[in-house]
């Protein structure tokens, strides 16, 4: 195998990462936090064909890409490495690309991503793998010359896809531990099938199916945040926001231009907690990409979490509006079930309280739950802290009530908060109303400073 003395470090970068340790891939590994991925030299450019790949791969080709699922994707058989049985699709096929290389094997890598790029004509980190690799069979006197080179590695489309590709691999390699949950998912409501937790640091966004057996990790994909980076603060900032929100609404692919894809989900961006910390803007969409584009850099969007089509295709059937959750981070933690129960069981000894304080009729001892700048919002109507005490205790006093479909999504940044959702019925009663509410925990205590009542 013919290498060259320079190049721009993408593939081999890439292989190191993923190849650094014996079973990194593994999905029981513990995440490493703030990793750097290795790098190394590539191989020489080739003027030709590695050229004209490498154009490819700095340009969007305006071709519709091939969306079959799986489409010539490696089988996942017992000799399949932990990291492609985690990816899917024609991330999976990369990793395979990279993994045959990293084992020398450079003809057989080489040939599965000219089929890659065949089948995703739009996928530049791809056709960028693809120069590389084209590059590896040309001997050093035909390289590029350093000068060369250095612009190559200049082009900011270059630093862009050389990144796509470390986080790909990163997160690939840094599995969540086995049977773990995000730290923010305390308890959910069998009502919501399905939450979102993305991982800004990887460039991850994980889904999560609700079972019997409690949360369980069932896909994860790479994604885009804000252009800026994350923690949205203002109008036009270009971040992503960080925090616990839902889904609002699904949008018609139809009804959008081509640059959001395959469809758009926005969330309730600012939320209660956002908005009493001054956060202004909106319009803050999961959505896809452009006809012409598979995948953006790990930081191009306006504020939006972007997400390959073939992938937002696959959320877009699992998604519930207003029910699922999507909590986005800067680096997710994950912790064991039981750790999660106990964290929760703290908060609901305070929501029994708040029960049984409404049911005394006791306003004086009921409002010790609540800040002074309390609101409702009730059919669009916004009531003050006040207002809501009398109402509580005129609707609950006396009666017995049961909670259902309880969900308590946790938030630490800065403040501790706590947005619980759930159902209320009460004895004799067939049904009642559905509540959230935004606790924020002030010394040892939690207090009220908003709630929704969705039905």
């Amino acid at each position: 195998m013919q290498h060259g003395r320079n190049g721009l470090a993408a593939i081999l970068a890439a292989s190191a990462l993923l190849l650094a340790a014996p079973g990194a891939a593994n999905a029981s590994a513990q995440p490493a936090q703030g990793s750097k991925a290795k790098t190394g030299s590539s191989r020489a450019v080739q003027h030709g064909a590695g050229k004209e790949a490498r154009a490819k791969a700095r340009q969007a080709p305006a071709v519709a890409t091939r969306t079959a699922a799986g489409k010539g994707a490696p089988r996942k058989t017992a000799a399949s490495s932990p990291a492609i049985q985690e990816a899917s699709g024609a991330e999976a096929r990369l990793i395979a690309v990279y993994e045959l290389f990293g084992r020398g094997q450079t003809r057989p890598a080489l040939a599965k991503a000219r089929d890659l790029v065949r089948d995703y004509p739009n996928f530049q980190l791809a056709h960028l793998v693809y120069a590389d690799l084209l590059a590896t069979q040309v001997p050093p006197a035909h390289a590029f010359s350093d000068a060369g080179v250095a612009r190559l590695r200049s082009d900011p489309a270059m630093a862009d896809l050389r990144e796509e590709s470390r986080r790909r691999l990163q997160a690939l390699r840094e599995r969540p531990p086995a049977g773990t949950v995000p730290s923010q998912f305390l308890a959910l409501s069998t009502r919501s099938r399905h939450a979102i937790a993305i991982d800004a640091s990887r460039s991850r966004l994980y889904l999560l199916e609700n079972t019997d057996k409690g949360l369980q990790l069932v896909a994860d994909y790479y994604i885009s945040v804000g252009k800026s980076g994350i923690d949205k603060a203002t109008e036009g900032d270009a971040r992503t926001p960080l925090g616990v929100y839902y889904i609002t609404s699904s949008l018609d692919p139809k009804s959008l231009r081509d640059f959001y894809g395959a469809g758009a989900l926005p969330i309730n961006y600012p939320n209660p907690y956002d908005v009493r910390r001054g956060k202004t803007g909106g319009g803050i969409w999961l959505h896809g990409t452009p006809s012409q584009q598979f995948a953006r850099a790990p930081q191009a969007s306006d504020g939006c979490v972007v997400m390959a089509n073939p992938d937002l295709k696959q959320l877009l059937r699992k998604v519930q509006i207003g029910a699922t959750p999507v909590i986005t981070a800067r680096s997710l933690q994950w912790i064991s079930p039981p750790q999660a129960e106990k964290e929760a069981r703290t908060f609901t000894s305070t929501i029994a309280a708040w029960k049984d304080a409404r049911t005394s009729g006791n306003e004086t001892l009921l409002k010790k739950f609540y800040l002074t700048d309390f609101q409702r919002n009730s059919n669009k109507k916004s009531l003050d802290g006040s207002a809501v005490l009398r109402d509580e205790v005129e609707y609950a006093q006396g009666k017995r009530v049961q909670f259902k479909d309880v969900s308590y999504l946790h938030w630490r940044d800065g403040d501790d908060t706590m947005v619980a959702t759930f159902g209320e019925v009460f004895d004799g009663e067939k049904s009642g109303r559905t509540r959230r509410q935004y606790w924020l925990r002030q010394g040892g205590d939690w207090k009220l400073f908003y709630e929704e009542v969705l039905g």
